[in-house]
């Protein structure tokens, strides 16, 4: 599984950075008042065990999973920012500040991004779930490093046209529609986890990290070969776009990943549309 090349660049950054810090700090007391970098409490706990510290680092979290809350030196993720991981030796995190979640990358499976973190430091083994973590960090406070703006796209709750029913009124009204062959419109999603047709799409502003957002319906069949006309990730980690789809619906419940989803749409053909 391949991995964004840029945050391996930038953890080589930070690397290089701390390692001059490390080099140059001969005034100790300073360390107290000045950040800190993840690898400096790792490298020497005992040093800063007990105290209150500043430490910049990435925060990775993945809500639903009470396993992974913690600043990292680094994070790696797939192509499509799915399947964030920390890199190096992580510190477990105590209260962290849920409104700065907001402000950090969310591809749809996880948060991470880069904060400055301020809190108590203990090194004596045996935190987090199951004293997995050898150190933790007591968060008074947190803020980002990163802010992270996303850029929404939506369909308009309007008529199709003759013989065209509405993504919107599918969803008010789908056992009307229940078993029948219909057209509609709406954005195609896929990232090899999910395959919905959604009333929208957000991404970050440079067009990573795509997700629906709003109504959603699983889709199967959708044709590979009309996927190249829309907008695809690198390493074709993902696809999104408008689409006008004919297929037959279904409603019930139980359809798609984790049997999640109320309805299910099967495609029998698509054409791109421009938005």
């Amino acid at each position: 599984m391949l991995r964004a090349s840029w945050r391996a660049t930038l953890l080589l950054m930070i690397l290089t950075l701390s390692l001059l810090v490390l080099a140059t700090c001969t005034n100790r007391s300073s360390a107290f008042t000045t950040p800190l970098y993840v690898q400096q409490l790792t490298t020497s706990p005992d040093e800063y065990a007990g105290r209150d510290v500043t430490v910049d680092g990435a925060y990775v979290w993945r809500p639903g999973d009470p396993s992974l809350s913690v600043l990292a030196v680094g994070v790696s993720t797939l192509d499509n920012g799915l399947d964030a991981q920390p890199i190096g030796e992580p510190i477990w995190l105590e209260g962290f500040p849920a409104e700065v979640t907001e402000h950090l990358h969310r591809p749809g499976d996880s948060v991470y991004g880069f904060v400055r973190v301020r809190g108590r430091f203990e090194a004596n083994g045996n935190y987090g779930p199951g004293g997995a973590y050898r150190y933790l960090l007591t968060v008074s406070s947190a803020e980002p490093i990163e802010r992270i703006r996303r850029v929404e796209q939506r369909l308009t709750d309007r008529p199709l046209g003759p013989d065209k029913v509405s993504f919107f009124e599918l969803l008010r009204n789908p056992e009307q529609y229940q078993g029948q062959r219909i057209t509609t419109q709406a954005y195609y999603f896929w990232n090899s986890v999910i395959y919905v047709l959604a009333e929208g799409i957000s991404t970050e502003e440079d067009g990573s990290s795509p997700q629906p957002i709003g109504g959603a319906i699983w889709v199967e069949q959708f044709p590979p070969e009309q996927s190249a006309a829309l907008t695809i990730g690198p390493n074709n980690s993902f696809v999104w776009g408008l689409v006008e789809v004919t297929g037959t619906f279904q409603t019930g419940g139980g359809f798609g990943r984790d049997g999640a989803y109320k309805s299910i749409f099967f495609v029998e053909s698509a054409r791109p549309v421009q938005p």
